[in-house]
């Protein structure tokens, strides 16, 4: 039984066209691009079945849910719900960056770079602290939504909303790790998507992919770091297809792994990838070189440290095979990763600490204006991810890394700035917003 939950952020507003601070005030509307937007984005998502729409009451999000609600078949209700409504910026709203910057020269800094820590005043006198006020109704909405569905059939729900409301859904899912607000980004119209799931007494949630805008006729958000990484995951083997653990034996592609790497090609033909680096096994490898088929005198460098985890002997093996003789230790993997060492295999910690330092160099490498490959595996880049995120790579279910999945990194030259998931598992090119490759073992 899964909640899918469908995160749109409305589409363009008069406010975003002129570069003013929204926050929570309703004179901002849909502008005719915005609209536009939202009529792509209900095309795109007409083929869903939606048990529930939900919405911010705001003008430009209600809006934008009513356009997308037109592209669909059953005509629906949209509840409109007050924990969806934007972060309250008290008078900075209707304000430049500009303006901000110099009324409130002392604050400032601390919402670019700590904003759950930003202290504003009513018009009371009265202090808040405005994304920790939004974390408060992502998890009220949530509560809500686990109280009315998680104990039935699956269930397709599309959430409308906006930028900061939504990164907080998002983040409160993910355990709401530290200074997590600035490491992800929406664009207006964009789509993303998280599987909630119960857990025990509890429930455990699943990034499908994170600002999707390819029905947007934009298969890329726009860079906003000083270089950019696009890590990628190879594409399909047979072992995939079968579900078998692969690990460190070097599966080859199948013809549809090698299908899926030419469609990767196509997606990002646009780009003049200046670096080149993959896991030194063949399959990411092989992924590389068919994304690279113009630009074959770029070098891929191939790395050691970003080959996939080592199963130890359970590397060939289905599930039910390893059941039958290590039903703990599976049971441990599926729920409790961290703890598990494979036998004569590898800990997901390993795989962490290898994976970061190799990317991490990468990093340190990167030059001004860079838009580098990086090829590697299903645990490898989940680990990469999770460390970005800011959270545990006891956590690496929490991310879906598909055959080909495009996750686009932005690196910024000063370093207190963190690395920015512009986005994350695209996968649109391999057939619909739906991420329909393969599911199997790693």
């Amino acid at each position: 039984m899964t909640i899918r939950l469908v995160l749109v952020r409305h589409g363009l507003s008069s406010y975003n066209a002129k570069g003013l601070i929204q926050g929570r005030t309703d004179y901002s509307l849909l502008t005719d691009e915005g609209y536009e937007q939202a009529l792509k984005a209900g095309k795109a998502l007409s083929k869903i079945n939606f048990n529930k729409i939900y919405s911010s009451p705001l003008v430009r999000a209600a809006e934008t849910a009513k356009t997308i609600r037109n592209s669909f078949k059953k005509d629906q209700n949209i509840v409109f719900d007050e924990n969806l409504l934007e972060v309250d910026l008290g008078e900075w709203s209707g304000l430049k960056i500009e303006e901000i910057k110099n009324k409130f020269p002392k604050i400032y800094p601390t919402w670019k770079n700590d904003p759950e820590n930003l202290i504003l005043k009513k018009n009371d006198n009265k202090a808040y602290k405005p994304i920790q006020d939004l974390f408060d109704q992502a998890k009220n909405f949530i509560e809500n939504i686990l109280k009315i569905y998680l104990d039935k059939d699956d269930v397709n729900i599309l959430v409308v909303g906006h930028n900061a409301i939504l990164r907080c859904l998002i983040l409160f899912l993910l355990g709401k790790p530290k200074l997590g607000f600035r490491k992800i980004r929406l664009e207006n119209a964009s789509f993303s998507i998280l599987n909630i799931s119960r857990k025990d007494n509890s429930f455990k949630t699943q990034i499908e992919c994170l600002n999707q805008t390819s029905h947007l006729n934009k298969d890329i958000p726009s860079q906003i770091g000083d270089s950019r990484i696009f890590l990628i995951r190879h594409g399909e083997t047979n072992w995939n297809k079968e579900g078998r653990f692969q690990g460190q034996i070097d599966i080859p592609l199948n013809e549809n792994g090698k299908d899926q790497a030419r469609k990767t090609f196509e997606y990002l033909r646009s780009i003049s990838f200046s670096k080149a680096f993959s896991s030194s096994m063949h399959r990411p490898y092989e992924t590389a070189q068919i994304i690279l088929q113009n630009n074959k005198d770029l070098k891929i460098e191939k790395i050691d440290s970003l080959v996939e985890i080592s199963h130890g002997l359970w590397e060939g093996k289905l599930e039910a095979e390893i059941r039958e003789n290590w039903p703990n230790l599976l049971k441990n993997w599926h729920d409790k990763p961290e703890e598990v060492i494979m036998p004569e295999g590898e800990s997901i910690k390993d795989v962490s600490e290898r994976s970061i330092e190799a990317f991490n160099k990468i990093c340190l490498s990167q030059k001004d204006n860079d838009l580098t490959l990086l090829v590697a595996h299903d645990a490898v880049n989940k680990t990469l991810i999770c460390n970005m995120l800011g959270i545990n790579y006891s956590n690496i279910w929490m991310i879906k890394q598909g055959n080909g999945g495009i996750t686009i990194i932005d690196i910024f030259n000063d370093p207190s700035k963190t690395p920015v998931i512009s986005a994350l598992n695209i996968t649109t090119h391999l057939g619909g917003i739906i991420d329909s490759t393969a599911s199997g073992a790693l």
